[in-house]
């Protein structure tokens, strides 16, 4: 009996390290797209096409006959609204930045959440954490600032808007989760997407070879994966258990920008990438030792 916890938590570790490698693959994937002449609508649209059939292998295994049940179609409607935009912009912040440097900033999200709890839903806030999103957000400037280059200053903006609408979508799913399930809530955004993209296909559809349709297929793959295993590392494992094994995506953006892009992060990034990385470790840390712990974002 003493050992099947143990058991349990390194099963979910191990399914939330295999939810960031999938991630890390899919920005990758967003990044070739990008180069192979994809258009930003057709990236998020075929995210969700390829993305629906281990959704839906997923929600057949559970049994779930119920899965489309809700009481608040309002409230999913505006949480895909927020989630689908925050998705295009995260996506349209790759196509100026570099991968390791996109997902960096990205990572900045779980501070903005804790400003938007305080803000919003008024919960109090104490100064360790104020001071955690403080020192984070110092790492965030340090990553906009890199040693000899000059990033885009519309992908840097779109980057950090984009973060901030992470951290108002985990504050969203805080609300809906309290009366819907978590198939149900995935299944009503990836279906409302599909239709709001199914929408702008016909203006932004183009013809596209062999591989760049792999690509395609490689980007709704990782994305509906990583969004399984992300969920059901929670099954096994407490939160605070598995957050931090998140950064795992860090690693694989670093490798696949060199293998894919060539491209080297700068000092100040990876000093950037330890302070945000810090900061939010400490946060999950002071949520745990508060008795707050939360189920995390289920998006992207």
């Amino acid at each position: 009996m003493a050992s099947r916890p143990q058991q349990n938590r390194l099963l979910g570790i191990a399914l939330r390290i295999g939810a960031a490698s999938c991630f890390g693959c899919m920005g990758g994937a967003i990044k070739l797209g990008y180069a192979a002449g994809a258009s930003t609508v057709e990236l998020g649209f075929y995210r969700f096409l390829f993305g629906l059939v281990p959704l839906l292998v997923w929600i057949a295994r559970s049994g779930n006959r119920e899965v489309w049940r809700t009481e608040r179609p309002a409230a999913h409607f505006w949480r895909a609204v927020l989630g689908l935009t925050t998705m295009l912009l995260t996506f349209s912040a790759l196509a100026y930045l570099p991968l390791a440097e996109a997902t960096t900033i990205a990572f900045a999200a779980p501070l903005f959440a804790v400003v938007l709890s305080a803000t919003a839903l008024k919960e109090q806030v104490g100064r360790h954490r104020w001071s955690a999103v403080g020192i984070g957000f110092v790492g965030v400037v340090l990553v906009m600032q890199p040693h000899g280059e000059t990033f885009p200053a519309i992908g840097l903006a779109l980057a950090i808007v984009a973060a901030l609408g992470v951290g108002a979508v985990a504050i969203t799913l805080r609300q809906i989760g309290r009366t819907e399930g978590t198939q149900t809530i995935v299944l009503w955004f990836t279906c409302l997407s599909l239709v709001g993209l199914g929408l702008l296909m016909p203006f932004y559809a183009r013809v596209h070879d062999g591989r760049t349709w792999l690509i395609l297929l490689a980007l709704g793959g990782f994305g509906g994966l990583g969004q399984l295993l992300m969920t059901a590392s929670l099954r096994y494992a407490p939160v605070s258990a598995v957050v931090p094994f998140d950064y795992v995506q860090l690693l694989w953006a670093v490798l696949l920008g060199w293998l894919l892009f060539a491209q080297h992060p700068a000092g100040t990034t990876w000093a950037g990438a330890a302070i945000i990385v810090a900061s939010g470790l400490y946060t999950v840390w002071r949520e745990h030792v508060l008795g707050r712990e939360k189920v995390r974002d289920l998006a992207l």
